[in-house]
């Protein structure tokens, strides 16, 4: 069905029609339009109880882990809704105990980084991996974070928001013995891990104290966000430990990030380009990867020529990779992403010299539109 563009009028079955915007009055009108974008987040957000925007009281407790360097008021909480000012103190998820589940996963796995990473390739070996080719045998330790820095209108994993209130938590040592003689990686991911930063870093220290002399990777897929002063952290431990960054860079236009995300891009860019020097001191395997999701009617292409610009002018040899869009939350009624459009970003990330563009989730390519 075609969604008619509030602004403009214009009619289309690539408008959202819960955003109600076209990519275009997004881009190009975005003052005009920025108040219906912010009513759509405020909507989405009230719905499970969480800010609106992420808060800056005076006289509040500041919380420094993710871009949006919340001041928690007393009584509020976070933008991320997991730690909440009460009585002049920040409780909730902390160093110590974790807002999280986890699994194990069979490698190898359906990760953004599968095709270059020791898991799925021949990646590192032998310093890095067990095997010469992908870890058949061998598993991944998934830790998925509830709570997320950013509020995506397409979010495919938005029930995180019905888990941020628990009654038990996981303590750092109990996620650290999960990792047994068959676990080849952790995977921090969610949500996202910036909230619960602290809590990574250290349950990440015990398990590899207790995995001296083997191969453990400590990897992250992350919407990039973290607050600069802990990325050196996070870089230094997937670093040592053969595991890679994932990074998913959802826009390049600051006005089409804050639409589809609810906030700025600007830490984004600027972390992923900080890592990327990083990443020129380990080649094999990858240190940094991109990702893309290709949002029907959104992120188009010229989005992707510039981001693809952006990650060669840092290096052509980054990999880049591009996903499949699935409908999920206030973007549900979307179609698919189509094979034509995936195949032409690819394409022009490669004219712009990327040396590793890859189409992830082509099952859910469709040749509509």
């Amino acid at each position: 069905m075609k969604i008619e563009c509030i602004h403009c009028g214009r009619k289309s079955i690539l408008i959202a029609e819960n955003l109600g915007l076209c990519l275009d009055c997004i881009r190009e009108e975005f003052d005009k339009v920025r108040p219906y974008i912010e009513e759509v987040h405020y909507r989405s957000r009230k719905e499970f109880d969480l800010p609106v925007r992420p808060p800056h009281h005076p006289g509040g407790i500041a919380c420094a882990l993710c871009a949006n360097e919340c001041v928690i008021p007393a009584e509020g909480k976070g933008y991320c809704g997991l730690r909440k000012n009460e009585e002049g103190r920040l409780v909730g998820v902390s160093e110590d105990k974790g807002n999280l589940d986890w699994y194990y996963d069979n490698l190898p796995t359906n990760c953004v980084a599968d095709w270059v990473c020791p898991g799925g390739s021949s990646a590192g070996y032998p310093r890095y991996s067990y095997s010469s080719g992908p870890e058949y045998g061998y598993k991944n330790l998934a830790v998925f974070f509830h709570g997320c820095s950013f509020n995506c209108l397409f979010c495919q994993n938005w029930h995180w928001r019905d888990k941020l209130i628990r009654r038990s938590y996981t303590t750092p040592l109990e996620l650290a013995k999960a990792v047994d003689s068959r676990t080849a990686c952790i995977c921090f991911f969610g949500g996202d891990p910036a909230p619960q930063l602290l809590y990574a870093l250290k349950a990440s220290r015990l398990a590899l104290e207790k995995n001296k002399d083997r191969v453990l990777r400590i990897c992250w897929e992350t919407n990039g966000a973290m607050s600069s002063s802990y990325l050196k952290r996070v870089a230094e431990l997937s670093l040592i430990s053969g595991g890679c960054i994932k990074f998913d860079l959802k826009a390049w236009s600051e006005s089409l990030h804050f639409a589809l995300s609810g906030v700025s891009n600007r830490r984004v860019l600027e972390n992923f380009a900080t890592l990327a020097e990083w990443a020129k001191g380990r080649s094999d395997p990858s240190f940094l990867i991109a990702s893309t999701l290709l949002v029907p009617g959104y992120v188009d292409e010229g989005e992707v020529s510039s981001i693809a610009h952006f990650v060669a002018s840092l290096s052509p040899n980054i990999p880049y990779s591009l996903l499949a869009f699935h409908p999920h939350f206030y973007m549900h009624d979307l179609p698919t992403t189509s094979r034509s459009h995936a195949e032409k970003c690819k394409e022009l990330a490669e004219k712009e010299g990327l040396k590793r563009v890859r189409i992830g989730n082509l099952n859910l390519l469709s040749n509509a539109y």
